[in-house]
């Protein structure tokens, strides 16, 4: 192998983080990467790209700071490929627009260039909930941040969504939480759940 094979090698060598939802989650990274003096050429949510492989010394430190604040290095193919689900539709949530005729097994094939089926199964053999309860499940958390902060009518937040009805959006939003959009606007942010725990908060959504 030659010497420029090793540079590009090293310059692509990818880390995979569990929990990463947000762009505080990518600061928080960037800044145990820098308390240790790993050099990278990016921090994306859930991935670190590195200019350089880690001694086995940085990675046990970079392993031990990024649990101490709730994050977990990823190895194993099938829990990496759950992450992947889980950015794709994070990502695609906070966005705080959905289309109307919108699929999430569409999109995430679209970005995943890999059959329905097959994350279906891995994510659930991996997760207390399918991918379509997770989807819904970051909707209806994006709901709760938009009725609290974004000064909109639970039937904008509901359009918004790709909810066809805010009948229907109001009726998913009480099966899950047991009480209304409007009685969650009266309760407020007391009763938000951080996006990274959904599945875990509310593993008997039907």
């Amino acid at each position: 192998m030659f010497a420029k094979d090793v540079i590009i090698k090293r310059c692509s060598m990818n880390l995979y983080i569990k929990n990463m939802v947000c762009q505080r989650c990518i600061i928080v990274v960037k800044q145990i990467l820098a308390g240790i003096g790993c050099e990278t050429n990016d921090v994306l949510l859930g991935e670190i790209k590195l200019q350089e492989e880690l001694s086995v010394e940085k990675f046990g430190l970079l392993t031990l700071k990024l649990n101490e604040v709730g994050f977990e290095l990823i190895q194993e193919p099938n829990q990496r490929m759950v992450e992947t689900i889980k950015k794709l539709i994070i990502e695609k949530v906070q966005t705080g627009f959905i289309e109307p005729h919108f699929t999430v097994s569409r999109y995430l094939k679209k970005y995943t260039l890999k059959d329905y089926s097959t994350l279906t199964k891995v994510f659930s053999a991996n997760e207390s909930c399918t991918i379509e309860k997770y989807f819904i499940l970051q909707k209806l958390e994006k709901a709760k941040e938009l009725l609290l902060y974004g000064d909109m009518a639970i039937n904008t937040v509901a359009r918004n969504l790709g909810y066809c009805s805010s009948q229907y959006f109001s009726l998913q939003f009480r099966k899950v939480y047991n009480y209304s959009p409007k009685e969650f606007i009266v309760a407020g942010a007391a009763a938000r759940k951080p996006i990274d725990k959904v599945c875990l908060e509310y593993t008997k959504y039907p």
